[in-house]
C-alpha cells in the first residue's frame, strides 16, 4: 500500500489595512516553519487602508513569503495595479471579468520539489457588480486544467457575497479541485469540511485584520451610518489584527483534500474577553 504524501497549503483570507499587513508580518515566517506550509496564497484586494492594493504592499506579500495574491472587486481601486496586473503574474484578479480586463485570474506555479500549485480567482455575481458567469469560467479553466495531471493541487478563492452563491460553487467543483474557500464577507464560517467527491470547501474564510471593528473599519466611523442613516466616511481600524487562514492539506498524488484546518490566532481571539468562562 502506497501512503499519501501531503502538503500542507496555508490560504489567508482578506488582509485588510496596516492591521491585517502587521499581523502577517509578524507572524507568516513562524507558521510556515511550524506547521510545514509548501504554499502560500492570500487575498490582498483590501491591504492598502482597507480598499484596494498597490504595487508596492503587493511586493512586500510577496517578499514575506506569499507565493500566489488573490483578489475581488477592490483590486481596480488603484490606477497603477492595472499595469501592474500585466506584469506580475503572481497577482490574480478574478478571471470572470469580461475579455480585456487588465491581467488574469489563474495560474500555476511550480514551487519546491516540483510541486505544482494552481489557484484560479473568481467573484460572484449575486448582490455584487454584474460580471461574467463565474460557473462556466470555472468550467471553461478546468478544461485546460486537470487535478492530478497539470497540477499537484488545485485552489479556488470564491470572492462572494451570498452563501448560497458559495456553497453552489463548492458543489459544482467538488472532485476537480483541491478546495474553494469562499472570501468577501470578513466573517469566518464554522462549516470547513470535505465535500463529498474530496474537495475542501468553507464558505468564508474571514478576515485578516482587527475584529474590534466593523468589518475592518471603525467603530465610530460606521455606527452612524446605521444608527441615523447619515453619510460617512469609513476609516480603517488600525488596533491590533487576528490572522484568519485555513489550512488545506492534500494528497500530492490525487490532489484531493485530506484535511481542513481554519485558523484564527492573535488580536482578540488570543485573549480573554469579558464574559467569556
Amino acid at each position: 500500500m502506497v501512503m499519501a504524501r501531503t502538503r500542507s497549503i496555508l490560504f489567508i483570507g482578506d488582509i485588510f489595512g496596516k492591521s491585517g499587513r502587521r499581523v502577517v508580518t509578524s507572524r507568516l515566517a513562524d507558521m510556515i516553519k511550524k506547521r510545514a506550509i509548501t504554499a502560500v496564497v492570500a487575498n490582498c484586494e483590501n491591504v492598502a487602508g482597507g480598499i484596494g492594493v498597490t504595487p508596492p504592499l503587493a511586493r512586500d506579500l510577496l517578499a514575506l513569503g506569499v507565493n500566489v495574491l488573490t483578489s475581488g472587486n477592490h483590486i481596480w481601486r488603484y490606477k497603477e495595479i492595472y499595469r501592474f496586473l500585466e506584469e506580475e503574474k503572481r497577482l490574480l484578479r478574478p478571471v470572470n471579468y469580461p475579455p480585456g480586463a487588465p491581467g488574469h485570474g489563474v495560474i500555476v506555479v511550480e514551487l519546491e520539489m516540483g510541486f505544482r500549485l494552481a489557484v484560479i480567482n473568481l467573484q460572484g455575481r449575486v448582490f455584487m457588480d454584474p460580471v461574467d458567469c463565474p460557473f462556466r469560467a470555472a468550467d471553461q479553466c478546468l478544461s485546460k486544467l486537470t487535478l492530478g495531471r497539470d497540477a499537484h493541487a488545485i485552489l479556488v478563492d470564491f470572492h462572494a457575497e451570498a452563501t448560497s452563491e458559495k456553497v453552489a460553487m463548492g458543489i459544482h467543483l467538488d472532485g476537480r479541485v483541491s478546495a474553494v474557500l469562499g472570501t468577501h464577507t470578513h466573517v469566518p464560517t464554522a462549516d470547513a469540511r470535505i465535500l463529498p467527491k474530496g474537495s475542501g470547501f468553507m464558505t468564508d474564510v474571514g478576515m485578516t485584520g482587527s475584529y474590534d471593528s466593523v468589518i475592518g473599519m471603525e467603530i465610530s466611523s460606521v455606527m452612524p451610518r446605521f444608527l441615523r442613516g447619515l453619510p460617512t466616511r469609513f476609516e480603517p481600524e488600525d488596533a491590533e489584527g487576528s490572522l484568519a487562514a485555513v489550512i488545506v492539506e492534500v494528497d500530492e498524488m490525487t490532489g484531493r483534500c485530506l484535511n481542513l484546518t481554519p485558523v484564527l490566532e492573535g488580536g482578540v481571539w488570543g485573549k480573554k474577553r469579558p464574559g467569556m468562562g
